[in-house]
């Protein structure tokens, strides 16, 4: 579990805006085009393996892989992806408050990829479960773009609170094209559908 109290408000100008940075490594950057590739039509998606290297910022160092998707939809297996933590947390030798489960990642490839409403009411109906042990989840969702580039967005999930644009970078320069979209993340929009 990540340290309960994270300061994920920068202040500027008298305004507060919340920041979550996202970096994937090369490795995550690699494994994600290519599995995108293989995957053609089908969404996939699998869990987010995290280092905690800044406030609010989260170094993507392993990510698991689902296949099984359908052309529009994506839904992960627990049981497969609670094993690829334990091994994670077991070669990082133990330490979660700096090693941990961030979040989901699913493809879409027929769509912008950025999240839909179903995967915000997913996501926020997850964070909010008592049973979830994290403080907040990080959805990302990903696609190749026409040329082949790899395209992207961020978004993270607090209980009680509208989810957040995050920033989603590699340690690669221009190895991640970032989705935007403008709707309004309203909490109880997506709390009164999940």
């Amino acid at each position: 579990m990540w340290p309960k109290r994270m300061n994920l408000t920068r202040h500027a100008d008298k305004r507060a805006r919340t920041v979550i940075e996202v970096i994937l490594n090369s490795r995550c950057v690699r494994k994600l085009r290519r599995e995108l590739c293989a995957a053609g039509s089908r969404e996939i998606g699998g869990v987010l393996a995290a280092e905690q290297v800044g406030d609010g910022c989260f170094l993507v160092v392993d990510l698991s892989v689902q296949r099984n998707g359908t052309y529009s939809h994506f839904e992960r297996d627990p049981i497969q992806h609670r094993e690829f933590i334990r091994r994670f947390h077991e070669r990082m030798g133990h330490k979660p408050e700096r090693f941990n489960y961030l979040g989901e990642w699913h493809s879409h490839p027929a769509f912008p990829a950025t999240p839909s409403d179903v995967d915000f009411c997913q996501m926020q109906s997850l964070v909010e479960d008592v049973e979830q042990k994290s403080t907040f989840l990080v959805l990302v969702v990903v696609k190749l773009g026409l040329n082949g580039e790899l395209r992207g967005s961020a978004y993270g999930f607090r209980p009680g609170f509208a989810p957040l644009r995050g920033w989603l970078r590699s340690i690669e320069k221009g190895a991640i094209q970032e989705d935007f979209f403008t709707r309004n993340l309203d909490s109880r929009k997506w709390k009164a559908k999940a």
